[in-house]
């Protein structure tokens, strides 16, 4: 059982760096006016995103089922319903940008002279903006959470 929750424990942090790091990039790669290419690449970036949020939804929820703290731990904990609500208020902002990444993308495959509209990449960073600020709270919250607040 120590192994399993060594395991669980540090894949979801790793897979939460990971996240942080793809938020990082498309924060960074929204700033500048869009090439056809960085509008590809933003696409790629944020299948990932995507592929590395449902791999820590998976396995945080093995590790509230087969972690050493068990899941009483996490039930009535607000601090983990605090941090859990801060997951799904960035997987909520990650909404938006996503579907105008899918559509620039779709639209600078058919036209070569492809440019994102002003408006929607001021709108596209301004949530991934907030989105990294709510992601700031998660580590927070799981350190409090780890040192026994919220019980």
């Amino acid at each position: 059982m120590e192994t399993t929750d060594l395991v669980l424990a540090i894949l979801h942090h790793l897979l939460a760096f990971v996240l942080a790091g793809i938020i990082a990039a498309e924060f960074v790669l929204v700033r500048a006016e869009l090439s056809p290419a960085t509008v590809k690449r933003l696409a790629v970036i944020d299948r990932h995103y995507g592929l590395i949020a449902l791999a820590i939804i998976l396995i945080g929820a093995g590790r509230v089922v087969w972690g050493l703290k068990g899941w009483e731990f996490y039930v009535y904990n607000w601090v983990f319903w605090a941090k859990m609500a801060c997951f799904a208020a960035v997987g909520l902002l990650s909404i938006m940008p996503t579907m105008r990444f899918i559509g620039w993308n779709r639209q600078a495959g058919t036209d070569a002279g492809f440019r994102v509209p002003e408006a929607e990449l001021a709108e596209v960073r301004a949530r991934i903006r907030t989105e990294a600020l709510v992601f700031l709270l998660i580590p927070i919250f799981a350190a409090a959470m780890a040192r026994g607040y919220g019980l």
